[in-house]
């Protein structure tokens, strides 16, 4: 597989203004030429609450311009650049094609696929759209991480070119489908679980399904 880089953006924690109500985040990016990844983050970029992101399994957020064309559609207005708070927007590489375990080399770097993302509700917020979280969880057009395998520099004519293909090929909209509408597969939960690639706080939240489902059993 080989993608296509549309777009990099970074950006620091902010102070952001919507319908009146004020918000400090990291969602606000701008476009970049390059960026350079390390095991822990890029550098110049970072997050508000690192409760809920960031950390060596969250380093770079991808998300794929081809939803941004039924975004845009479903909600009568066009989008403004990383939208959804992403670093690398990127076509060819949407959630049912990269599965949990999956390594791509882009520019110097080498990158692994470690969970879909979890958005939360800054995006509304950022966007002015008080229904787009809900539908990002109802479409699963989350995006998705990657934790850094080895650190480089990502330039804006780079290509991500899959070099790994994980065998278990549990794809990221897979494990959403799983997580959000399906919670009661538990043979999809068990192989879920066996990715020794997959991030630990999905890890935990996938823990907590089976647990579940073991008590009402």
């Amino acid at each position: 597989m080989k993608g296509t880089i549309i777009s990099l953006s970074k950006g620091k924690p902010k102070k952001l203004m919507s319908d009146g109500r004020s918000f400090i985040s990291g969602i606000a990016k701008t476009a970049e030429k390059e960026l350079f990844v390390t095991g822990t983050e890029i550098t110049g970029d970072a997050v508000a609450n690192t409760s809920f992101h960031g950390g060596a399994d969250r380093v770079v957020c991808v998300y794929s311009h081809e939803h941004y064309t039924y975004w845009e559609k479903e909600l009568g207005l066009p989008l403004q650049q990383a939208a959804f708070g992403e670093n690398l927007t990127v076509s060819g590489m949407v959630e049912d094609q990269v599965c949990v375990g999956d390594r791509f080399s882009i520019g110097t770097a080498i990158l692994e696929v470690s969970q879909g993302r979890f958005p939360c509700v800054t995006i509304n917020l950022y966007n002015s759209q008080n229904q787009l979280l809900q539908s990002i969880f109802e479409t699963g057009y989350t995006g998705y991480f990657f934790r850094v395998v080895k650190e480089g520099k990502i330039e804006t004519e780079d290509i991500p070119i899959r070099i790994f293909e994980h065998p278990a090929k549990l794809s990221v909209a897979f494990i959403h489908h799983i997580f959000f509408h399906d919670k009661k597969n538990a043979e999809a939960i068990f192989d879920i679980l066996q990715l020794d690639e997959l991030a630990e706080e999905w890890k935990r939240k996938f823990l907590k399904l089976q647990e579940k489902l073991n008590i009402e059993d």
